[in-house]
């Protein structure tokens, strides 16, 4: 009997290592106190960002995470605890999950880990601040076009007085 139940439950752990092997974050958040709606709306925004959100047994996760960059979450995974895992940017868990509480305030962060990196619930509100490599990326081509822009933007004015003075 001991052995069926094992064997239910390795396909959930080995999902679990699926989801976050290669992942460059994982976020547990609590979730106590979200309406049915508040939780669906969630999933919907992590999903269209990539983004997995999913509500597992802490014993699953923690067998999941055992020997792996994520064992040190461990300890937080107590309670009712969501995973949050990204695979594209390291950044997105922490930033959906912080825009979220700005509605739902009952949600709230445990702890994280982003590049290798352990967070507590202060530390993943930083990293929430972090702008997306795309954000980051757009800044960067802005900052570059910008003296190019206003250097053809000085030659054709020096071009335009030339001719209106011959």
């Amino acid at each position: 009997m001991v052995l069926a139940k094992v064997d239910i439950k390795q396909p959930i752990v080995d999902e679990i290592k699926a989801n976050i092997e290669g992942a460059k974050s994982v976020v547990l958040v609590d979730y106590r106190g979200l309406t049915v709606a508040q939780d669906t709306e969630l999933r919907k925004s992590a999903r269209e960002a990539g983004v997995t959100y999913k509500v597992y047994k802490n014993t699953m996760v923690k067998r999941a995470i055992e020997g792996t960059e994520f064992e040190s979450l461990s300890d937080s995974l107590e309670g009712p605890t969501a995973v949050v895992i990204s695979k594209e940017d390291a950044t997105a868990p922490a930033r959906i999950i912080a825009n979220f509480a700005k509605k739902a305030s009952k949600l709230e962060f445990k702890t994280g880990v982003v590049e290798g990196e352990f967070y507590d619930a202060k530390g993943l509100e930083a990293v929430s601040k972090i702008p997306s490599r795309e954000e980051l990326l757009s800044k960067l081509l802005g900052s570059l076009q910008s003296p190019i822009t206003n250097f053809a933007r000085v030659i054709n004015q020096v071009a335009e007085q030339k001719s209106a003075e011959a």
